[in-house]
């Protein structure tokens, strides 16, 4: 009688660890795809090979933006809405946008990857 109930005690534990393992894997991966998201969302995974480059965003507003552009080696200044995007300015001398220090060690960390 006494095996039979210390067996049942340890397939209670061993599912109660396996439930808790599988909750704290689900947090885990819940994390990853928010962290992901967030990433794209924010515009902190460029493309690599693409054509036309942000080089700064600005908030001005709920919904509205002012956003630096270079395509071809010209730089563009767009005023962007939830509605449409205005050209602002065509810039004649480019401007030099000075990068953060997260994006440096970011760029860095890749590199060392590779």
């Amino acid at each position: 009688m006494s095996g039979q109930v210390i067996s049942q005690a340890d397939s209670m534990s061993s599912l109660t660890s396996l439930a808790s393992m599988l909750v704290g894997l689900m947090v885990v991966l819940a994390v990853i795809f928010a962290l992901v998201f967030l990433l794209k969302r924010l515009n902190l995974m460029p493309a690599q090979n693409s054509v036309i480059k942000t080089l700064a965003t600005n908030v001005v507003g709920q919904k509205e933006r002012v956003v630096l552009i270079e395509l071809e080696g010209q730089q563009y200044l767009l005023g962007v809405t939830a509605q449409q995007i205005n050209l602002i300015d065509k810039l004649a001398v480019p401007v030099t946008v000075p990068e953060s220090a997260f994006s440096q060690r970011l760029r860095q960390a890749k590199t060392e990857q590779v």
